[in-house]
C-alpha cells in the first residue's frame, strides 16, 4: 500500500496568513503558481467549534483545486498528520520585502538563448 502524502501549506493572502492541509501539492500547469489539491479540514465536533477553521472551511467550500502565487508561499511541509486549518492576522512590521519578478521578458534563459 503506497504511503499517503500530507502537506501543510502556509501562505499570505490579503494581509492574513493562511495554513491549509492538502493531499497533493505541485507546480501545476500555470507558470508562477503552486497547485494545491484535495484540501483537508478537521471533522466538525458538536462540542468544540473553532471559528478560525470554520471561516477557512467556508471560504474554500466546493474548491477542488486552488492555485497560489509563488511569491505568497511562506512554506510547504510534508507532515505525518493534519492539524487545524486556520487564518491569522499577519504580524505588523516596519520592514517591507523588496518585490522581485519571477520571470523578466527579454532576459536570456538558462542556456543563454
Amino acid at each position: 500500500m503506497p504511503a499517503s502524502h500530507l502537506y501543510k501549506v502556509v501562505f499570505h493572502n490579503q494581509g492574513k496568513v493562511y495554513e491549509l492541509y492538502a493531499r497533493k501539492v505541485g507546480h501545476g500547469g500555470l507558470f508562477g503558481f503552486v497547485e494545491v489539491e484535495e484540501l483537508i479540514f478537521g471533522e466538525r465536533s458538536a462540542v468544540v467549534v473553532d471559528p478560525s477553521e470554520e471561516k477557512i472551511k467556508a471560504e474554500f467550500d466546493g474548491v477542488k483545486r486552488t492555485y497560489l502565487p509563488l511569491h505568497s508561499i511562506i512554506r510547504i511541509d510534508e507532515v505525518r498528520k493534519s492539524g487545524a486549518s486556520k487564518v491569522a492576522q499577519a504580524e505588523a512590521s516596519n520592514v517591507t520585502p523588496f518585490p522581485f519578478p519571477v520571470y523578466t521578458p527579454g532576459e536570456p534563459g538558462p542556456r543563454g538563448k
